[in-house]
């Protein structure tokens, strides 16, 4: 006798079906497990066996075997322990109903509770469009299931509970969809008004937002790197449902979901400089996991202290900011996570931080300040579109009663900047200026006559690379969206060179 019942698995960000097959035959009582498992499948035989003796349903003494298809996928994690049970409750004759259209989820505890899994999400997407109608995951995983519209989520806690309900003695109610988080009105929120000066850093942040660009900060110790980075979120645009989707898919993957239901705010991450290759871009020993740069999806990815972190760290930057993906292969396995960022990076212009800062005496030689500069290589500092100088803040600006413009209006202008683009680039795969191709610079980038020979003497004084330039002309073209302008006047490239000569004049002067 077969039986079969239907569950998931996950491979980058998406789900796949397995069809987890059960037999029983005479022989030698035990489990065998076949179909690609790893370690923790395995394991899954004494889970389960001992999980439903102590629940009063205990296994004849038969040989078992379990196929989990398609056999040529690894199949990895405990998430198979409850479909692997389902289908021995049915060989034993304790569950007799029909699952062709369940899916199951889930991870058992020696005691037949059930235990929160990774990726649920994503395996619930999948589940419906395979045409499963019920699924049946652990309690604790039910509210970011049934975010899933067409599909009746049902949270089980334990065996009992399941048994009971597929056989209609006792209905589990459907899960409902978390409701939105509240922010209370004691909790702090970072927000521009709290800024005191930094007039111009603001308006290259407001520009760096409005286009999804990536930007640079440089200044010394205390003038406020940190504090004005926090803030950018509070001026993004709101993430649109698809958006929020992808980003709940990737943080469920993670296992680092809280409180269920979609993550509705843009992500911030902000790695210490000490973290490694794999924890920045992704991978693993094992099974391979998100990095920063794809939990900062949709969201923003802070570097502070850009310099301290590794140069094989910074490296991996190099695609995802590039390409906006990750693809990360391992001996049998390749993954590509989706990592749309912006990066905002933070530096000191030394290695005491007050090179050219007028109120204090730098204390390094030229040969360190060159050594410290040269950590951030060339083409990593060419994909930084916005470079801006973070001066200290004057006393009088501190103790000024006066507030600085509030994150709201300058979301305002951000909103309008941005449905600017989305007009614009509607079915071409462009998401905003920062990601246009170089196929797309003729059409969307139309500059007059003297806004060309300001990039053109630009171009050749500062030494720009074939990429820099490429970065002028997206700042530009985000400018004069933020002016409501089509066309690049000559005043929208003189502010996009000068938020690219920074890097220029540290390095010229080392």
């Amino acid at each position: 006798m077969v039986v079969t019942c239907t569950a998931f698995g996950i491979n980058g960000i998406d789900g796949y079906r397995v069809e987890v097959e059960a037999a029983m035959s005479v022989g030698m009582p035990l489990i065998d497990m076949v179909g690609l498992p790893d370690t923790a499948v395995k394991e899954s035989r004494d889970r389960v066996r001992s999980a439903l003796s102590n629940c009063g349903f205990p296994l004849p003494s038969s040989h078992f075997v379990i196929n989990l298809a398609p056999a040529d996928i690894k199949k990895e994690g405990p998430i198979y322990d409850l479909p692997i049970t389902v289908n021995l409750l049915r060989l034993a004759g304790h569950l007799r109903c029909d699952v062709s259209d369940c899916g199951f989820i889930g991870e058992l505890s020696l005691s037949g509770e059930l235990r929160s899994v990774n990726g649920v999400l994503p395996m619930v997407i999948t589940a419906k469009e395979a045409g499963i109608r019920q699924m049946f995951v652990p309690y604790p995983n039910a509210q970011e299931a049934a975010v899933v519209e067409g599909i009746r989520v049902y949270p089980v806690k334990n065996i009992k509970q399941l048994k009971a309900h597929l056989e209609g003695r006792k209905k589990i109610p459907p899960a409902a969809p978390a409701e939105e988080n509240k922010i209370s009105s004691s909790t702090f929120v970072p927000d521009f008004a709290q800024v005191k000066g930094q007039l111009e850093v603001k308006r290259a942040l407001e520009i760096a937002a409005a286009g999804g660009h990536n930007i640079l900060l440089i200044g010394p110790p205390g003038s406020g790197k940190s504090m004005l980075a926090k803030r950018v979120p509070s001026i993004l645009p709101d993430m649109t449902f698809d958006e929020m989707i992808e980003t709940t898919k990737i943080h469920s993957i993670s296992g680092m979901l809280q409180g269920g239901g979609l993550i509705r705010t843009r992500p911030f991450r902000a790695p210490h400089h000490t973290v490694t290759p794999v924890g920045l871009g992704g991978g693993g020993t094992g099974s391979i996991r998100p990095g920063e740069v794809s939990l900062a999806h949709h969201g923003v990815l802070f570097l502070d202290e850009l310099p301290e972190f590794s140069r094989t760290a910074l490296e991996v930057l190099r695609q995802p900011i590039e390409d906006s993906v990750i693809t990360i292969s391992r001996s049998g396995q390749k993954c590509t996570y989706p990592c749309s960022i912006m990066v905002i990076a933070a530096m000191n212009p030394c290695p005491c931080g007050y090179f050219g800062d007028p109120t204090h005496t730098c204390t390094c030689s030229e040969v360190k300040i060159r050594r410290y500069l040269s950590r951030v290589s060339g083409p990593l500092l060419d994909r930084f579109d916005i470079h801006v100088e973070v001066p200290p803040v004057a006393f009088g600006e501190l103790r000024g009663k006066q507030t600085g413009e509030p994150s709201a209006a300058i979301r305002e202008r951000v909103d309008r900047a941005r449905k600017l683009q989305q007009r614009r680039y509607a079915g071409s795969g462009t998401t905003c200026n920062a990601k246009i191709n170089a196929g797309q610079f003729d059409r969307y980038c139309v500059i007059d006559k003297e806004a060309e020979a300001t990039l053109k003497t630009a171009f050749e004084s500062l030494g720009f690379t074939a990429r820099a330039y490429d970065r002028v002309l997206k700042v530009a073209r985000t400018i004069a969206d933020l002016d409501g302008e089509e066309v690049i006047r000559a005043h929208h490239m003189l502010e996009a060179v000068q938020f690219r000569s920074l890097d220029r004049k540290y390095w010229s002067q080392t």
